[in-house]
């Protein structure tokens, strides 16, 4: 058996963009699991993700307020096929980021984080897998607005793809 999931963070709605792009929300219907890294910004995504996804894995971000921090934890854990996720908005500065969630989710195979709105994949010395899905709404200085897709099968991550959207009009 084998999960199929759509990772996302930083929508920022209806702040950056009025909805998630077609394409992410094509994937949201694919999907067995969405998992969403924070800044939502707006209530109704989340309510929307809700009624939409199979399976919601959420956490509020630092732009999240009222009814989001209400609803949300600031960090989730789940796990998917054997595998053990963290979802967290922040994790701080890029550099030394590997050892300080390694030691921060030493219990977890896999962080899921947000904020910087920079795509990222790395597997620290004790094998934490950070992935970092960027923003579908939001590039800043960055070439591309992006999420990623997995497939989570056997205790193993597999297929991981970072998805580049074309320019809004």
């Amino acid at each position: 058996m084998s999960t199929r999931l759509l990772l996302i963070a930083d929508t920022h709605l209806p702040k950056r963009a009025r909805d998630l792009p077609a394409e992410v929300w094509r994937a949201v219907e694919e999907a067995d699991v969405v998992v969403h890294a924070g800044d939502w910004v707006d209530v109704r995504l989340l309510d929307e993700l809700e009624e939409r996804s199979r399976r919601l894995v959420g956490v509020r971000g630092n732009n999240d307020h009222g009814a989001l921090r209400e609803r949300l934890p600031e960090v989730a854990r789940v796990e998917i096929e054997g595998i053990r996720f963290a979802v967290v908005h922040e994790t701080g500065q890029a550099t030394g980021r590997e050892e300080r969630m390694s030691a921060q989710y030493a219990d977890t195979d896999v962080l899921v984080f947000g904020h910087s709105h920079i795509p990222w994949d790395t597997t620290s010395a004790t094998g934490l897998r950070l992935l970092n899905p960027g923003s579908p709404t939001d590039r800043r200085r960055q070439p591309h607005c992006t999420y990623l897709t997995a497939t989570a099968r056997d205790g193993e991550l597999h297929d991981v793809t970072l998805h580049r959207l074309p320019p809004r009009a």
